[in-house]
């Protein structure tokens, strides 16, 4: 989370409103447009109900205050602008605090397809949406909070825990499997994929995801599959770091994917 990035925080006015421009408007509502058949086809209930909740705008890029006052009212979490990569530990004091950590600039019409930093329409399309489900709060919330209590070394073995659960989790519906996590709501081609049964499916477990190393800049060759979202309470009241520190001494599983080229 602290890598290098051309773009620039947009900062938010006294009113905490983003002066976006109309290219930036464009750019969301072209997003929009593309990725709402794909949801609506193979996301699953909370993601869509809680996408229905939020009613984002079509035509402008959607405000963080707006949405704020949306996710209030669901589960008392709230969205602050930040820049588009943050260190981890303010990452996990932002969850602990109920705050989503949202990138405030919208990507290029170059970068339309595939951003490897996280923009504002990957953290409200993306994420919101399930922040108004009490359970994915919940855990959301008992990241944070573990993060905070977290050595620094451990960090990057919790992070998987959200990687392939709010960001890239599955679940089934009936005999469907449906996506759950953010980075598949704002990816036609990571969501075809998780859902077409060719990449390996493994049952939610906090030990093996812990164990279970990913890359960032490619489909992901593992995803978890939670079938019960009561589980994420469970998991909420687990003791997350005893959870990193029996992963730590069981070790990494062999990655699945080919070392990145320098």
């Amino acid at each position: 989370m602290t890598k290098t990035t051309s773009y620039v925080a947009m900062v938010p006015d006294a009113t905490g409103r983003v002066p976006y421009s109309a290219a930036d408007d464009a750019v969301w509502h072209d997003l929009l447009a593309r990725q709402i058949p794909a949801v609506q086809a193979r996301m699953a209930k909370p993601y869509l109900d809680g996408l229905r909740r939020l009613d984002l705008p079509r035509d402008r890029v959607a405000q963080c205050t707006e949405v704020s006052a949306a996710l209030t009212a669901a589960t008392g979490w709230r969205v602050e602008p930040v820049p588009a990569l943050i260190p981890f530990g303010r990452f996990f004091g932002l969850l602990a605090d109920r705050r989503f950590p949202a990138a405030s600039f919208i990507r290029r019409r170059e970068d339309f397809d595939y951003i490897e930093e996280p923009d504002i329409f990957h953290e409200i399309f993306g994420h919101t949406p399930l922040l108004t489900d009490p359970r994915f709060a919940a855990f959301s919330q008992a990241i944070g909070q573990a993060g905070l209590r977290a050595d620094k070394a451990d960090h990057s073995w919790l992070i998987r825990l959200y990687w392939f659960t709010i960001e890239f989790g599955l679940t089934r519906e009936g005999a469907a499997l449906k996506g759950l996590g953010s980075g598949l709501a704002s990816s036609i081609a990571e969501l075809d994929w998780a859902t077409s049964g060719k990449p390996e499916l493994r049952p939610f477990d906090v030990i093996d995801i812990l164990r279970t190393p990913y890359r960032i800049d490619i489909l992901q060759p593992v995803y978890f599959v939670i079938d019960d979202m009561d589980a994420l309470f469970t998991a909420a009241q687990r003791d997350l770091l005893a959870d990193v520190a029996k992963a730590r001494a069981l070790g990494l599983h062999a990655p699945k994917y080919p070392a990145k080229v320098a």
